[in-house]
């Protein structure tokens, strides 16, 4: 068992990792990350106290499973991409999509971070850990800039400034000949409401970038492609798979639109 000693707000990240566990374990779970599960079950940590049940882990995989879905179909016509997993946490996302060798992957987060997965996921050739924060600019020197690249940031960018969350987004399209960036953002009324947020709250870290509009980021040299708000995350087959509460939650959710749009899935191309 590992001893876990994070900050609390670094805590967060144990937070989404033991919903995809507790999504793991149901009989017909919507994520099915078993990397998750059994990251979990080697970490000596009180998971009760993060605050996840298994209706509240539905959140989390239900902004995990698009994010995969457009990074597989970006792969899968892309076998030369870099990828780049910023804020990537204790996350199985290379485990789960388990891309071709021709695929290099890097996960960057902080140190403390990248040691603890370095003890619990096993290594592979077309994979590097990068242990900084990602607002250090300098690590994109360690990342090759002459392939196309896919960049993945799920529950980041509310954790960064406004100005940082920019500069990193027009550092990484300058860098690269081409790419999409896929990610999820919240809204200033999400941002407002952070208390409400129960993992954020307990792990009493602060939420600081709020994105009304997604066209906003298009200033930094990207396009939209596409853009879903919190109650178009769910396809039906997903939603089959639901307590009926939940179900019914979701389909209310569509009639509450500033409530929807305080979380955005977004995928963007440049």
């Amino acid at each position: 068992m590992e001893k876990v000693h994070f900050t609390e707000e670094k805590a967060t990240m144990l937070a989404t990792l033991y919903g995809r566990a507790l999504d793991s374990r149901e009989a017909d779970p919507v994520l099915g990350d078993h990397a998750a599960d059994e990251a979990v079950r080697q970490i000596d940590y009180d998971f009760a106290q993060l605050g996840i049940t298994r209706d509240s882990a539905v959140s989390i995989v239900l902004r995990a499973k698009p994010i995969d879905g457009w990074a597989a179909e970006y792969l899968a016509q892309h076998p030369d991409a870099v990828v780049l997993h910023l804020g990537c946490g204790m996350d199985t996302r290379f485990q789960r999509l388990a891309p071709p060798e021709t695929v290099h992957w890097y996960d960057v987060d902080y140190p403390e971070v990248v040691e603890l997965r370095e003890k619990l996921y096993a290594p592979a050739p077309n994979h590097t850990n990068i242990g900084t924060s990602v607002t250090d600019f300098g690590w994109l020197d360690q990342v090759p800039s002459d392939r196309p690249a896919l960049i993945v940031a799920e529950g980041l960018t509310m954790y960064l400034t406004p100005e940082d969350g920019t500069e990193l987004i027009r550092r990484l399209v300058a860098k690269f000949p081409s790419g999409e960036l896929v990610c999820d953002v919240f809204s200033k009324l999400g941002i407002k409401a952070q208390k409400l947020n129960t993992p954020v709250r307990r792990a009493k870290a602060t939420l600081r970038w709020g994105v009304d509009d997604p066209h906003e980021l298009e200033r930094c040299g990207l396009t939209l492609v596409s853009s879903l708000d919190a109650a178009h995350w769910s396809t039906p087959d997903v939603l089959a798979r639901l307590r009926p509460l939940t179900r019914f939650q979701l389909r209310t959710l569509k009639y509450f639109p500033p409530l929807a749009r305080m979380a955005h899935l977004v995928r963007y191309r440049f």
